[in-house]
């Protein structure tokens, strides 16, 4: 069998690893700073958890997991079997629903409001490409037990400071659900809300004639299309978008009340030139009902690299009424290929790993092992060459794996060493304790 991986999935080696680390680090050092706690939910859930929160086309993408045992010798051959005889359970779509799940199952026994952030896989049944992959890292802060729009205002300076400390110039893009419905009723779409975020959600992939040709496809009348064609084309400043709402949704009490969140967002928030208002931001998921954000890099042909909004009922659906949540989602993968990109990792995040190699003696190899023993209790990480060999293939093996130092020979029962710096070439002599200085 010649060996692969499953479409979508990838293998990390430690450069890679290395990447993922230094961003990982940096997003929940900044978690920690504003107030949130680790989170960690099971890889997968009851199938019922996950169905039916994510829209028609989310649920596709769910992977479900088949049941154990034997039961697949009942289903008949003639008719296609349903979801629920096959599967019972699937692997997470998201972080959110889960968390949703968690708040539902453990209230009276958290605090309200309550923040929580979480760095782990999901898994979607979706097409690979650059960017886009079936199994991958969300790194997700939400908090649930406020209506406070400062809330929204401090995750928008959550994301500004940890793409600042990334050295990643990107622009919030913000838009409103209310507004959305708003803009649907206005425009006679009200019946069809769902059907109308679905197909701009994908106005970056399709372009406006895709949104429109879908549209229409769901019986949406040509006199309402004519109307939304201008709202997906036009770009204005923000003090335009505002201006034109303002009109627009004149009369629209929801509309409205969603246009006065979004002024409140750009009033408080730290840095209100990196948001930028944006009528076609939609976000198809359906359980926001307020305000959404999506987040691109600058300079790097990418798609978002974060998002996330307001979920005002999703732990109704597990029986707990009345707690409204908002929370975001950092792109782990797509932010790492943008700093690729750019170029922008730091030096030292490919500097771990082992930093010194004692070669492997002809003899007396048990006085060279307690020299690596006493130098790994200091701290220091240090390799062991584990068998004798040419001096020549223990230094290859250094150079493979980045190592700086190596020690030629220790001398005198243990109290001095002879050691190369592999870079400049030089040879020392000097005791242990002179060697430790180096670092």
């Amino acid at each position: 069998m010649k060996p692969s991986l499953a479409k979508g999935t990838r293998d990390f080696m430690a450069q890679e690893v290395a990447k993922r680390r230094y961003v990982m680090e940096i997003l929940q050092r900044h978690f920690e700073v504003f107030g949130f706690s680790p989170l960690e939910t099971p890889s997968f859930e009851n199938i019922d958890t996950l169905m039916g929160k994510y829209g028609e086309e989310g649920d596709r993408l769910i992977f479900k997991i088949l049941k154990s045992g034997d039961f697949l010798e009942n289903v008949s051959d003639a008719a296609a079997p349903k979801v629920s005889e096959i599967s019972d359970k699937a692997l997470r779509y998201d972080l959110t629903v889960p968390f949703a799940r968690f708040v539902a199952q453990n209230q009276g026994k958290i605090p309200m409001p309550f923040k929580r952030y979480q760095i782990q896989p999901v898994w979607r049944a979706d097409r690979p490409q650059r960017g886009r992959f079936r199994e991958f890292y969300q790194c997700d802060a939400d908090v649930v037990g406020s209506k406070s729009l400062w809330q929204e205002v401090e995750l928008v300076d959550l994301y500004t400071e940890v793409f600042s400390s990334l050295g990643l110039p990107v622009l919030i893009r913000l838009n409103n659900r209310k507004i959305l419905a708003g803009i649907a009723d206005v425009v006679g779409l009200g019946e069809h809300l769902v059907a109308f975020t679905v197909a701009v959600d994908k106005l970056d992939k399709v372009g406006v004639d895709g949104v429109l040709r879908e549209l229409a496809e769901k019986g949406i009348a040509e006199e309402a299309l004519q109307r939304i064609e201008p709202l997906l084309v036009s770009k204005r400043t923000s003090e335009e978008t505002l201006s034109f709402l303002s009109t627009f949704l004149s009369g629209h009490a929801l509309g409205l009340e969603g246009l006065s969140e979004m002024k409140f967002i750009l009033e408080h928030c730290a840095h209100p030139s990196h948001i930028s208002l944006d009528l076609t931001l939609a976000r198809g998921l359906n359980y926001y009902t307020g305000s959404i954000f999506e987040v691109t890099a600058q300079g790097v042909s990418m798609g978002s690299v974060g998002g996330g909004g307001r979920y005002d009922d999703l732990t109704s659906i597990f029986g707990l009424k009345g707690v409204s949540g908002v929370g975001i989602s950092f792109g782990l993968d797509r932010i790492i290929l943008c700093l690729e990109e750019q170029n922008a990792f730091p030096a030292q995040v490919f500097q771990k790993g082992p930093m010194v190699l004692f070669l492997h003696p002809e003899q007396d190899a048990s006085l060279v092992y307690s020299t690596v023993r006493s130098l790994r209790k200091r701290g220091l990480s240090v390799e062991f060459y584990p068998e004798p060999a040419k001096v020549k293939r223990q230094y290859e093996w250094a150079n493979l794996l980045n190592i700086q130092w190596v020690v030629q020979e220790v001398r005198d029962n243990g109290a001095s060493m002879q050691w190369k710096n592999v870079i400049t070439g030089e040879v020392s002599v000097g005791s242990v304790e002179d060697f430790v200085k180096l670092f």
